[in-house]
C-alpha cells in the first residue's frame, strides 16, 4: 500500500460509490476496481461489498480504513513539520470555495496567491456551501469560503454581505412578477428555503410558469434575453443590463447573502494557510 491507496480508501468511505470515487480520483471505474482488487489480494481479505445502492466496507475493511486514516494524518503532520523548517512558504493548501464565490471573486485571489507563493501545492474544491461545511467539520479541508450562515466554533471572518435581488428585462418594467416566467436554478438548500419564503410572502408561485436551469450564469443570461425573471445575489450582476430590485422580507429585514472565511486554529498555524488568509483579507479590504 502507498499514499495513493490511503486517498483511494478515504474517498470510497466518503462517497460510498465506485463511480463518484473514480471521478474524484480522475481514473476510470475499471482502473479503480482493479486497484481495489489488488489491495484485497495484497491484504488477503475482502475490503468492500458492492450493491445497487453503493458500497459498504467489511469489518476487515473498517480496520484497514482506521489504520490508513491515521497513517495519512501522520504523513500530513510530517510534511507540515518539514515544510516549516524551509526558508519559504510551501506545503499544500486544501481550500474549499463556494460555487458563486469561485466564479466571480476567487480567480483574482488565486492568481495573486500563486504568484506570491509558487512553491505551494493548491488543492481547491468548488462546491455548494453546505457540502464544504461538512468537509470542514470532518477536517477534510483546512479553510473554506462559504456563503450563508453555519454554526462554527473556529475562526470566522465576514467577507461581504450582499443584497439579494429580483432581476428582469426592461421590457417587463410595467408588469408584475406574477405575469413573468420565473427562472429558477440549482443552489444550496438553505438559500433555496429563503427564496421560497420570500416567494410565499409575496404570493408568487414559480411552479405555474417556471423555467429551471443548472447554473447562475445561465440564469442571468436568460433574464438578460428577456426570457423571465430571477432571484439572485449581487455577486453575479456586474454585467447585468436589466432592472435590479433589492428584496425585503415581510418583517422589513433585507434579503441578504453573507460570505465568510472559515478556518480552525490548527490550520491558521500552517504558513501556506496563513498566507492565504492574508491575501483574502487584503482582497476584501479593497471592497471589491
Amino acid at each position: 500500500m502507498d499514499e495513493r491507496d490511503f486517498e483511494l480508501l478515504l474517498i470510497l468511505k466518503e462517497t460510498k460509490n465506485i463511480t463518484k470515487a473514480a471521478d474524484l480520483l480522475y481514473v476510470t471505474q475499471s482502473s479503480l476496481s482493479k486497484r481495489i482488487s489488488a489491495l484485497e489480494e495484497e491484504l488477503d481479505t475482502t475490503l468492500i461489498l458492492r450493491s445497487r445502492s453503493g458500497i459498504v466496507f467489511t469489518p476487515e475493511g473498517e480496520i484497514v480504513l482506521e489504520h490508513t486514516a491515521r497513517a495519512a494524518e501522520e504523513l500530513k503532520i510530517m510534511r507540515e513539520s518539514v515544510n516549516a523548517r524551509k526558508g519559504y512558504v510551501c506545503g499544500t493548501l486544501n481550500a474549499g470555495i463556494s460555487v458563486n464565490y469561485a466564479l466571480y471573486r476567487f480567480p483574482d485571489i488565486l492568481t495573486t496567491y500563486r504568484k506570491q507563493y509558487p512553491h505551494v501545492t493548491t488543492h481547491i474544491t468548488t462546491e455548494h456551501s453546505r457540502k464544504l461545511y461538512a468537509q470542514m467539520l470532518d477536517d477534510v479541508i483546512d479553510i473554506a469560503i462559504l456563503r450563508g450562515e453555519y454554526p462554527w466554533k473556529g475562526n470566522r471572518l465576514l467577507l461581504e454581505r450582499e443584497k439579494v435581488c429580483a432581476i428582469f428585462h426592461e421590457e417587463y418594467k410595467e408588469k408584475s412578477l406574477a405575469e413573468i416566467p420565473y427562472m429558477g436554478r440549482k443552489t444550496d438548500a438553505a438559500f433555496e428555503r429563503e427564496i421560497l419564503q420570500w416567494l410565499r410572502e409575496n404570493d408568487l408561485n414559480p411552479e405555474l410558469r417556471g423555467i429551471y436551469v443548472d447554473s447562475i450564469t445561465t440564469c442571468v443570461e436568460m433574464v438578460n434575453r428577456g426570457i423571465g425573471w430571477a432571484i439572485v445575489p449581487e455577486i453575479c450582476l456586474h454585467d447585468f443590463k436589466g432592472i435590479i430590485k433589492p428584496l425585503v422580507f415581510k418583517n422589513g429585514e433585507p434579503f441578504v447573502r453573507s460570505t465568510y472565511l472559515m478556518y480552525t486554529d490548527r490550520a491558521a498555524l500552517l504558513p501556506q494557510v496563513k498566507a492565504f488568509i492574508d491575501i483574502v483579507k487584503e482582497y476584501n479590504s479593497k471592497g471589491v
